[in-house]
């Protein structure tokens, strides 16, 4: 299927379900692989469209042109899914889709798998193991949150830790357990990463400050485990929901870690030798989606301390669908565009709090406000960096169609360590999820 078809289809959907012609059931019905209905594949779509106004960063250039702010739109997700279970004990899972596509973008590409993995349940519940491309990782909850059930306009994407640097955005080539015992969920993996070499990140030449080694990747190790006070989640993909909207009443307190030895290296001065550091990050986190009375109004609220260790010196922008494509001003880390420092080595506090109407109030399924903050303490930096996030989810039904109108503000960060300025983004985001 090319690549005009792919968003001609994204398109269309787009359009009936705008119309607002909700009579149909949005479900598309399971693929049977035996008679009584026990073994079945089914499949789920999701789009994800953004347009936008974004203040750009001191410098940015769009082909060779200065601009201080621009209007644009793009694809923030397209998904495919095909799941199911296929035999006795036996889960097959597959993604396919595309991230971040906009007019900057290179044409008829982008469309790639991001998830393939075979699953054996070995005893009900509580042990599955399985291997393949996958989302079973570490540190947090949200390293792999559900694309179409985000609480606001996008996920804490600091929390995966190396997405298309050693990683395929936050996929790994991993064998995994997972399971239920009692009220704790686990997962563990161990994967091996992807060669620095293909990344867009790679940097050919080795630095003071601890970069992403070229050497051949040791293995990875990846955990989380969960402790569910209420209702339990599923964990039939490795994908966490960002709210469940009063459907589910949840409180968990989580924890998780990444850990790869040798992963980063560095120089010890000018023209000296080259050190090894290993990659550690681990998480501890509170999360609590709980119904408020019975007309379909919900709070939530989620908490993550995390402590990421990619050796010394290490800082990496996070520029997310850049707007822009060049630089002028060396000066600013932020790099070009929309680009901010979003990982590094160091500290980080992030919360989100949400709380959700009743339904009917305004739209069908009600609103959300929410805001959400990152508070950074990189080595590299002198000063602590805040990223906010505030915005409001307009449910037209449920996350099966909704709007998200976010105001994101940003940091200016220099090389000598500052952060002087801020710069602001304001996203309307329509999404759709068929399943």
């Amino acid at each position: 299927m090319n690549g005009y078809r792919i968003y001609g289809i994204g398109i269309m959907v787009c359009l009936i379900l705008a119309s607002g012609q909700w009579g149909f059931s949005q479900s598309l019905k399971p693929i049977f692989l035996s008679e009584d209905g026990k073994y079945y594949l089914k499949a789920t779509c999701l789009a994800q469209l953004w347009g936008r106004y974004v203040s750009l960063n001191p410098g940015s250039t769009i082909s060779g042109y200065q601009k201080q702010d621009v209007w644009d739109l793009a694809i923030r997700r397209y998904r495919l899914q095909l799941y199911g279970p296929v035999a006795e004990r036996v889960f097959f899972y597959s993604q396919l889709g595309e991230n971040n596509f906009s007019t900057l973008s290179d044409r008829k590409l982008g469309f790639f798998v991001h998830d393939l993995t075979g699953e054996y349940e070995f005893v009900q519940k509580k042990l599955s193991l399985g291997a393949g491309l996958n989302g079973w990782v570490g540190m947090s909850r949200f390293s792999a949150p559900a694309a179409g059930a985000i609480m606001g306009i996008d996920a804490p994407l600091y929390l995966q830790t190396t997405s298309d640097v050693t990683d395929q955005f936050l996929r790994r080539m991993s064998v995994y357990a997972k399971g239920n015992l009692g009220s704790l969920e686990y997962r563990l993996a161990l994967a091996k990463p992807f060669a620095i070499q293909k990344s867009a990140f790679f940097a050919p030449i080795r630095l003071e400050s601890a970069t992403h080694s070229h050497r051949p990747a040791a293995f990875q190790w990846n955990g989380y485990f969960a402790w569910q006070f209420r209702d339990h989640e599923s964990n039939l993909l490795p994908y966490k929901p960002g709210s469940y909207l009063g459907h589910k009443n949840v409180i968990n307190l989580g924890a998780g870690f990444v850990y790869q030895p040798d992963a980063m290296w560095y120089l010890s001065g000018p023209g000296e030798d080259t050190l090894t550091h290993d990659l550690l990050a681990i998480s501890a986190e509170f999360f609590a989606d709980v119904p408020v009375g019975e007309q379909g109004a919900a709070f939530h609220a989620f908490v993550n301390y995390s402590y990421m260790d990619y050796g010394p010196r290490y800082l990496r922008n996070l520029a997310l669908l850049n707007p822009a494509n060049g630089t002028i001003l060396p000066e600013l880390i932020n790099g070009s565009g929309n680009g901010y420092p979003a990982f590094g080595t160091g500290q980080v506090l992030y919360a989100q709090l949400g709380f959700k109407t009743r339904d009917g109030l305004w739209t069908g399924s009600g609103m959300m406000p929410y805001v959400a903050l990152q508070c950074s303490d990189y080595r590299a930096v002198d000063d602590p960096m805040l990223f906010w996030d505030l915005g409001c989810n307009f449910f037209l039904k449920d996350h099966a169609a909704k709007f998200t109108l976010a105001l994101q503000n940003r940091p200016l960060v220099f090389v000598d360590g500052t952060a002087r300025g801020r710069r602001n983004s304001l996203i309307l985001q329509y999404n759709i999820l068929i399943q």
